[in-house]
């Protein structure tokens, strides 16, 4: 079996290694550079201005801007949003205007942007705004949520998708018999079975899906094709994404209470299902079911209420894994029972009228027991 050399390699993951170098290696994210599409016609142009990739990790953020700060010819600055500060930013500004007077283009790159404080953020505005440098961000934080209007209106949002199981068998293919940069030296085969199920079990995320290729190649004890058994014996038990008070907690605990509010309890218990295998707190789960109860079916079925509560408290009761399957009896029901937000609406409206009225004193023939004063 063939080896590498430091000569011929370098010691970077396989991930690293294949970061393409321009825009013609990028896969994914069609749905911004196509041909014709504006931002793709701005990179073929040279021209750049000031961006925040927003996606999930693993599907092409730094990437992208390395390839960006390629296809312009610029001076490429990158700060981590964990460690840099004012300091860090005031050095590369002066940077910046250094290589304005030689007449180059300098781009800062600034990754997971949104964990810069409001100081921070103001720190970038007026050298965003005069272009003393191209400002690239990625997040993988909604920025309407975690970054200042003031910087929000200087820069233009791109959202980036998990690539496609398409895409992902490319790149996986590419990574393996790339001599170069990829794991083509070690003459690595692999059946196409396992390559298809990598290429789906990595869910839209590169760096995922180039992890475990590699870790395959790295295991192989003889010169047979790596098999779909032992893709999956490295994988282990799958995991779901979910990331506690981030986007997609809130993006999949919202889609269960849609669910349930749309009377569909496949969906509703897939999503329960997701968070659950995901890491999210039954308990969490148990409060939102009580409210879902509450909110959407109200008096239309009053046992949604008392059945959610016993839910709740069964989960406290006997804890994960038994608890769990009360919380399901209680999402199906729910999402079974028939809905009315009558309840939910009043209260709205009567809370409203409130705050745009006076507040009057109570009838006098319905105050408390009249006395003599």
């Amino acid at each position: 079996m063939n080896t590498l050399t430091d000569s011929a390699f370098t010691h970077q993951p396989l991930a690293a290694r294949m970061r393409p170098s321009c825009l013609m290696e990028y896969v994914g994210q069609q749905h911004l550079l196509a041909l014709g599409k504006p931002l793709r016609t701005s990179l073929d142009a040279g021209r750049l201005h000031s961006m925040i990739f927003w996606g999930p990790p693993g599907v092409g953020k730094t990437t992208l801007a390395h390839v960006m700060a390629n296809s312009a010819q610029a001076e490429f600055y990158a700060l981590s949003a964990v460690s840099a500060g004012v300091r860090e930013i005031r050095g590369l500004v002066e940077q910046a205007k250094n290589n304005l007077t030689l007449n180059k283009k300098t781009v800062v790159f600034i990754d997971e942007v949104h964990r810069f404080n409001k100081s921070q953020q103001d720190a970038l505005l007026p050298h965003v705004e005069d272009g003393t440098f191209i400002l690239l961000g990625a997040t993988t934080e909604n920025p309407s949520f975690e970054l200042n209007n003031a910087l929000l209106s200087r820069v233009r949002v791109y959202v980036l998708k998990p690539l496609s199981v398409e895409e992902m068998h490319t790149l996986l293919l590419r990574a393996l018999i790339d001599k170069e940069k990829g794991l083509g030296l070690l003459a690595a085969d692999i059946a196409e079975e396992a390559l298809i199920w990598i290429s789906q079990w990595a869910e839209g995320d590169v760096r995922r899906g180039l992890n475990l290729l590699e870790w395959a190649a790295d295991a192989r004890t003889d010169d047979q094709p790596i098999s779909l058994a032992q893709v999956q014996e490295l994988a282990g038990e799958k995991r779901g994404f979910f990331d506690k008070g981030g986007d997609i907690f809130y993006e999949q605990i919202s889609a269960l209470h849609k669910a349930v509010r749309g009377s569909s309890p496949d969906a509703a218990l897939y999503w329960l299902a997701r968070m659950l295998e995901g890491g999210c707190d039954p308990l969490y789960i148990a409060r939102r079911v009580v409210r879902m109860a509450s909110e959407d079916i109200g008096n239309a079925d009053p046992r949604g209420i008392q059945l959610a509560l016993n839910a709740w408290d069964t989960q406290e009761r006997l804890g994960s894994p038994e608890g769990e399957l009360t919380l399901a009896q209680a999402v199906i029901y729910l999402a079974c029972a028939p809905k009315s937000n009558a309840v939910y609406s009043a209260l709205k409206a009567v809370k409203k009228t409130i705050q745009e009225q006076p507040h009057y004193s109570v009838p006098d023939h319905i105050c408390n027991a009249p006395t003599k004063l």
